[in-house]
């Protein structure tokens, strides 16, 4: 375990295809957004090599890189830190959300076919089956497929590039509220299915509106301490 922190188990096995820098800068950045490592916490190179298999090189480049998105915040004699969101950072990043998934459950309602009911219905059972056994990782990862889907679903490759720009920051905006949303974020997925399958795009719209709202002010009213 690393002195800073690192779950035990946490550290994900880099795959070997592609740049080094590249596979440490997913390892690290999938650790961030599931807040394996925490916001605010400090980064030590020389651990997160010996952790990850790999020198400090690819380690300080993919820190770099992360200091650039924002997700690291690099400080003048201090190191590395996981960048700590402000509310007004958080604030902006799910307003955006909110009008790019409105959008895409009002397209996803005129567009979607049976198969892809089928598929959302999937993944709400699971995503049930994890909230009643308190399986909050499990759950996160698919909150995140399910609204992927509702944007796979609107057929509309602009908007899901677009999406896709802010799905990790949602993830790790959605991971300290995930328990707190539980089996209500999952009722409403199922109203939002149903809005779907009956192609009312009106009703979709604004079901998906309200659900990334109600994230919205979750986050903003969790316990800091």
């Amino acid at each position: 375990m690393l002195s800073t922190g690192l779950p035990q188990g946490a550290v994900p096995k880099l795959e070997r295809p592609g740049p080094l820098r590249d596979r440490v800068y997913e390892a690290l950045l999938e650790l961030i957004t599931t807040r394996a490592l925490q916001p605010g916490q400090h980064l030590v190179e020389s651990e997160l090599a010996t952790h990850l298999g790999v020198s400090r090189q690819p380690v300080r480049e993919a820190l770099q890189r992360l200091n650039t998105e924002g997700w690291v915040d690099l400080r003048p004699a201090q190191g590395a830190f996981v960048h700590e969101p402000t509310e007004d950072e958080a604030d902006q990043l799910l307003t955006v959300r909110t009008l790019l998934e409105a959008e895409a459950a009002r397209l996803a309602a005129a567009h979607a076919d049976k198969a892809g009911i089928e598929a959302l219905d999937e993944i709400l059972a699971q995503g049930m089956l994890a909230v009643a056994g308190d399986d909050v990782d499990t759950a996160v990862a698919l909150n995140a497929r399910f609204h992927a889907k509702v944007i796979e679903l609107a057929g509309n490759a602009v908007l899901a590039e677009l999406a896709a720009q802010v799905d990790r920051r949602v993830r790790w905006y959605y991971t300290p509220i995930a328990r707190r949303r539980g089996n209500q974020s999952w009722i409403e997925h199922r109203d939002l299915i149903a809005a779907i399958a009956a192609h009312d795009e009106q009703l979709a719209t604004r079901l998906m509106r309200e659900h990334t709202e109600h994230t919205r002010r979750s986050y903003h009213d969790r316990p800091t301490s």
